[in-house]
């Protein structure tokens, strides 16, 4: 993962680069073309002097044309010569390549040639230059190799840049950040940010401390219910299950209404059940179970299957149990010990009579599973009250449960159906 100046100076050299490498041949047509414009002025001046030249010298037509035969002798790259006027033509500018005679290796240089009609005691000759254009491809190279090392200055510059900035200017972000990852709303501690020059840095501090502000009051709020819902709900809830055994106890209780009071009874003990689980599904939720210990879990899985064997008996369920002495994970000890007797339940509710059950522990997994006839529903399958089966002794707030407290402590929770038998596995 790239940080943020790291994500824009790429693109940015990539734009550099392809513009170094397209700037090379614009170099190259460029140049060549302000060269051969300024070959073209440059030969127009020597064919004008040169005429003017020869005018202000007033010679007769005898010593003009002595004068015109050693000025050919010379004058290399220059020639004039003598039109009759029917063979006027206009003026020619073009571009030739010709073999170095001086050179015995085979080198060809190229040379700017202009053929200009001038006027000499004012009859008419045929005026020709021809200059040696520069090897433009050399021009270009020293102007690429210059390119590129400024370029190559530009790069580390800003990569130099980069890192500045990054300690500098994005300080007061990684600030708010590192007290960001530190912040605990379970101690409903308020984060006081740092002051900053930025000003976008300084509205992001002052939006997240109003929404942590508000994070705050809303988790006192829902903790206050809560203890409250605790303390409220279950009292009646314990007045209403005592009258009832009572109820239950009286001698002159005829039959019809013994039955009403056990439907009663069971109704009440099932409402008692969902509350206590919505309560520590709140409590989850609210971080009120925010201290972790080191907890002995072989210990604590043999206690839960000694508390719950009586009822595989009861159903003669087969247990197969597989378990590693010594394993100790960290974790809080209240949801490790409610994850542990929700998952053992939750294979002696479904497993059907005469079935088996298999425990598995190993250093970083815990397995339970349960013989079956069908796979569960996945995408519903840990939503409250979303029930597996028709049993209608359960919440239907177990696996939810489960859910929430492996999310809560960090731990990966699967389920799979193989081989008709149904498997959560819980890895630490």
């Amino acid at each position: 993962m790239k940080n943020l100046l790291s994500k824009t100076t790429k693109p940015f050299l990539i734009y550099v680069l392809i513009v170094l490498v397209i700037s090379i041949p614009v170099y190259y047509v460029v140049v060549d073309a302000i060269w051969l414009s300024e070959l073209d002025e440059h030969n127009e001046i020597i064919a004008d002097k040169s005429a003017h030249e020869l005018n202000k010298l007033k010679l007769s037509d005898e010593e003009l044309e002595k004068s015109i035969a050693l000025w050919n002798n010379i004058q290399p790259g220059t020639n004039i010569e003598k039109l009759p006027y029917a063979n006027l033509k206009r003026d020619q500018i073009y571009t030739v390549e010709r073999q170095k005679s001086y050179s015995s290796e085979p080198n060809t240089d190229r040379f700017r040639c202009l053929k200009k009609i001038v006027y000499i005691n004012k009859k008419p000759y045929l005026f020709t230059v021809e200059t040696n254009v520069e090897e433009t491809q050399e021009t270009v190279i020293v102007i690429a190799i210059i390119t590129i090392f400024f370029f190559i200055v530009i790069v580390v510059g800003l990569l130099f840049l980069n890192r500045r900035l990054s300690n500098t200017v994005w300080k007061p972000f990684h600030d708010t950040l590192q007290q960001l990852k530190s912040f605990d709303l379970s101690h409903e501690t308020k984060i006081n940010f740092e002051k900053t020059d930025v000003k976008e840095f300084e509205e992001l501090n002052t939006v997240l401390a109003k929404l942590i502000d508000h994070n705050i009051s809303v988790y006192k709020t829902q903790k206050e219910f809560t203890e409250n819902a605790s303390h409220e709900l279950q009292t009646p809830l314990a007045i209403l299950q005592n009258k009832l055994d009572l109820l239950l106890q009286d001698e002159n209780i005829t039959e019809s209404q013994y039955n009403t009071v056990e439907e009663l009874n069971r109704t009440l003990a099932r409402s008692t059940r969902i509350n206590k689980n919505l309560l520590l599904l709140a409590k989850i939720e609210n971080l009120q179970f925010a201290q972790n210990e080191k907890l002995p879990l072989s210990q604590l899985l043999n206690q839960s299957i000694e508390g719950i064997r009586e009822h595989f008996e009861q159903k003669e369920i087969i247990i197969d149990i597989h378990m590693l002495d010594g394993i100790e994970i960290n974790g809080n000890r209240t949801l490790t010990e409610t994850l542990i007797n929700n998952l053992l339940i939750n294979a002696v509710r479904h497993t059907p009579s005469h079935g088996k059950a298999h425990i598995k522990l190993s250093e970083n997994e815990l397995v339970v599973s349960n013989s079956g006839n069908s796979g569960l529903n996945k995408e519903n399958l840990f939503k409250r009250f979303s029930k597996s089966s028709t049993d209608t002794a359960g919440s239907g707030l177990g696996l939810s449960i489960i859910k929430e407290i492996c999310t809560h402590q960090h731990w990966k929770l699967n389920y799979s159906f193989e081989n008709n038998n149904h498997t959560f596995s819980v890895k630490f």
